[in-house]
């Protein structure tokens, strides 16, 4: 059952809502939380369809937030609200209001929201698109004890998660996070069945995917060890290679639905690590209404600690003084020179991150040890960061 509304306000859609579920003989409420979705009209449809298949699993009150963009400068002075109310199978299993904001009220959805709360139940707030760098501080983001957001949607998802760690409460999550669930759980598992020392790791994926990159900052987190990011061809995250005291452990997935777990000594098995839709993410993060502070500490972590490679070889651009710092006695002491000379020996010499010597200039001289300094690597181009030690 639909029922459209112009020009309304949230008294009358409490109303409409009230009215449908008596017209379909449901009048009591049973719903367990409240979902706002914060997007704009092209990916409404979308999450909504989404919403709606997880409601199967989480019976709740769906209010679509979407803010309109008025034509004219005198239509963006005036103020509309309109709504449109969906029970019974048009729903799920809950509830749905779309909500059309025009105008100054556009900047206040919060006063528009608030009446239409589900009243002692949680309230989650999901941005698909366009999420703000701090959820916590958003007045939706105010309302709700559990904040979801979407690093893969954004412009520069690498980078966001830097902004992301800065501005962390506890209540936010991201579904780049939700996807890689299976990868840790697989992960964890392939490492209670062996005792062994893990001493370095390597996480493959396409570029531009944060989830590889949260892989990679939980691993090295959780084990204390270098982590290598390098890139493939996709889809998603592909490979995670451990090297332990008893030989590698590779959980490979090439093709985006079936992998490989490959442990030394033992005889390699198939796991199903498809890709899920959003619908299942979605339901995922509604499973659990508390601070997620495994996610916290990946997150915090650090992009810039990662080690990062092209897949092929280390050419990461290094400055010569990086370079020259591993020959310089006490070297070891600062803050990753040793691992990053490592790493870059034998590569083509880059420009350097500040002050880069002109066409057949010499480079600069590395400082006298005792002043020896390096500078901090400038990210690559492709937004990943580059190579440093914890």
């Amino acid at each position: 059952m639909k029922t459209d509304l112009t020009d309304t306000t949230a008294s009358k859609i409490n109303k409409a809502l009230v009215k449908g579920r008596r017209a379909i003989g449901t009048p009591a409420v049973g719903m367990v939380l409240t979902l706002v979705i914060v997007t704009d009209e092209e990916n409404a449809y979308d999450a909504l369809k989404a919403a709606n298949d997880a409601s199967r699993e989480h019976p709740s009150r769906t209010l679509v937030v979407i803010k309109r963009v008025s034509r004219s400068p005198r239509d963006r002075t005036q103020s509309r609200l309109d709504a449109e109310v969906r029970v019974g199978a048009d729903a799920g299993t809950g509830e749905t209001v779309v909500l059309r904001l025009y105008g100054e009220v556009a900047d206040h959805a919060q006063s528009v929201v608030l009446p239409l709360l589900l009243p002692d139940a949680p309230v989650v707030v999901w941005w698909p698109v366009d999420a703000p760098l701090d959820p916590a501080g958003d007045p939706l983001g105010a309302l709700a004890q559990r904040r979801v957001t979407d690093t893969y949607s954004s412009e520069q998802p690498v980078r966001e998660l830097t902004a992301r760690a800065g501005t962390y409460k506890p209540g936010d999550t991201d579904l780049s996070w939700t996807r890689i669930t299976p990868w840790r759980s697989m992960l964890a598992a392939a490492l209670d069945q062996v005792s062994v020392e893990v001493k370095a790791v390597e996480v493959e994926g396409e570029e531009f995917n944060p989830s590889c990159e949260l892989l990679a900052m939980w691993l090295a987190d959780r084990l204390d060890v270098p982590v290598r990011r390098s890139l493939s061809s996709g889809p998603g995250l592909t490979a995670v290679r451990m090297e332990t005291s008893n030989g590698p452990i590779t959980l490979d997935r090439a093709d985006g639905s079936l992998a490989t777990l490959s442990i030394d000594g033992q005889p390699d098995r198939a796991v199903a690590l498809k890709r899920r839709d959003t619908a299942e993410l979605i339901a995922e993060e509604l499973r659990r209404l508390d601070p997620d502070d495994t996610y916290a500490s990946a997150l915090r972590f650090g992009v810039h600690r990662l080690n990062v490679s092209n897949g092929q070889a280390d050419t990461v651009e290094t400055s010569p003084d990086v370079k020259a710092a591993s020959d310089v006695e006490g070297a070891s002491d600062v803050e990753g020179a040793s691992d990053v000379a490592s790493d870059v020996e034998g590569a083509p010499e880059g420009p350097s991150a500040k002050g880069e010597p002109a066409d057949g200039e010499a480079p600069a001289q590395a400082p006298a040890p005792e002043a020896a300094k390096p500078p901090a690597l400038k990210p690559v181009p492709s937004g990943l960061s580059g190579k440093a030690a914890k």
